[in-house]
């Protein structure tokens, strides 16, 4: 069974502090995620970067921000040639609010940045055309993946593969035929077989792909997966982690962020990290023979960032 070790609040400055992303980078950790009035702000949403040595101390070490877009779900990787690439999506609100608390006339298109060093990053560039999201980046043998989902709202939600080798000219491979598509992570096997932990608004998918990733299959799994990231460990065992709701005797149906041993086609939460209300959106890293969980949460006081270290 998985053991936390610790969990540390490392980021709570903003009213609303979210989204998270981990990396290690030039032997430093960085931590990503965005700063806003609330989830679903009305006014600019800025990604932030933090940087610590240790993971104990943690200081402001990069800022992107657009006037008048609201960037959020910022995803970092590192490419082949040693920069770091930054994916967000941009939304942009016009009007006034409805009475459920939607916007007017939405409109967004993903964003993409990057950095030699982590802390000075190019002007955000369009991608695709409107209405895309690319959530997630994945390299693998020199080339970036990643999943767009393309509509919003009580709109079918429609999910394109794409493929990059400098992430900005992005290639469609094909369409995943998962109903409500949303949010989706991809790893890769050593025998270069894809996998996509994918969130959609009826449950969540896992789904399998072989070169060249055209002809998926997929299995439909009876929980939700908000949020959804991976890893694949040395020793072959496969680690997810998200927002789930977690029953309990007493208090019902409650929104946690978990980790789940994972397979091809199963998930199966088995740790429950300190988390409640909004949450999730954790990343990832396997560094030391230990998994660093980076995830938000609102179980304290206002909506801040956390550090979990976890021994598998």
């Amino acid at each position: 069974m998985p053991q936390i070790l610790s969990v540390q609040k490392i980021w709570d400055k903003a009213t609303h502090n979210a989204f998270t992303d981990l990396v290690r980078f030039n032997g430093k950790w960085l931590c990503t995620f965005r700063e806003a009035e609330s989830h679903e702000s009305w006014s600019n949403g800025i990604i932030r970067i933090i940087i610590s040595d240790d993971c104990n101390s943690w200081e402001s070490f990069g800022e992107i921000g657009e006037y008048g877009v609201d960037l959020r779900d910022p995803k970092l990787s590192v490419m082949p040639n040693g920069r770091l690439m930054l994916l967000a999506g941009g939304s942009q609100f016009f009007g006034v609010k409805n009475d459920d608390e939607t916007a007017l006339n939405l409109t967004r298109s993903p964003r993409v940045s990057f950095s030699d060093d982590g802390a000075n990053w190019t002007t955000p560039k369009r991608l695709l055309a409107e209405d895309h999201w690319l959530w997630r980046a994945t390299w693998h043998n020199g080339t970036a993946y990643c999943i767009s989902k393309l509509g919003e709202g009580s709109n079918p939600r429609r999910g394109f593969l794409y493929s990059s080798t400098d992430g900005i000219d992005w290639q469609w491979i094909t369409e995943i035929q998962v109903p409500g598509i949303s949010e989706s992570t991809l790893r890769f096997q050593p025998n270069d077989q894809m996998i996509a932990l994918i969130r959609t608004s009826m449950g969540a998918y896992i789904g399998t792909s072989n070169p060249p990733y055209r002809d998926w299959d997929v299995n439909k799994l009876d929980l939700t997966v908000g949020g959804p990231n991976f890893l694949q460990l040395p020793d072959g065992s496969m680690w997810g982690s998200g927002r789930h709701h977690i029953r309990s005797e007493r208090k019902g149906k409650r929104s946690r962020t978990a980790l789940a041993r994972m397979t091809t086609s199963t998930y199966d939460p088995v740790l429950i990290l300190p988390s409640g209300g909004d949450n999730s959106y954790p990343g990832l890293v396997w560094h030391d023979d230990l998994l660093w969980i980076s995830y938000y949460s609102s179980h304290e006081t206002n909506t801040s960032i956390y550090l979990a270290k976890v021994r598998i």
